[in-house]
């Protein structure tokens, strides 16, 4: 059974960076997919399976949607299909984002992020 996605859960580190990749705008999977490589600084490879699959459940969940409106056929394949954020995955994003940065917030209280960047 296909596990779906709750607004209220913290977002796997995949959804949540397909989500993030999506914010600037609308994009193909490969596309995303670079995207998400690119702003973990590699630390978050995505293949085929995991994208599409959380995409997938993405879109059942209304966080993102199809695009509708498409490229120049001659300026693109015709097979690739463009997802955009939705109102309700703007929202999942920005409560995501806030609940990551209380939780860094919390570890830079009790100096733990300062023990990584020491290495002590």
């Amino acid at each position: 059974m296909a596990e779906q996605i709750a607004p209220q859960q913290p977002l796997t580190p995949a959804v949540f960076h397909i989500l993030l990749a999506l914010a600037d705008g609308e994009k193909h999977g490969y596309l995303i997919m670079k995207d998400v490589e690119a702003q973990t600084g590699g630390r978050l490879k995505m293949g085929p399976g995991t994208l599409y699959g959380s995409i997938k459940r993405m879109l059942t969940a209304g966080f993102i949607e199809e695009a509708e409106e498409r490229p120049d056929p001659s300026l693109d394949d015709e097979r690739r299909r463009y997802y955009r954020l939705s109102n309700m995955g703007q929202k999942v994003l920005s409560t995501e984002s806030q609940r990551l940065e209380q939780a860094v917030k919390i570890a830079r209280q009790k100096q733990v992020l300062a023990c990584l960047t020491t290495g002590a």
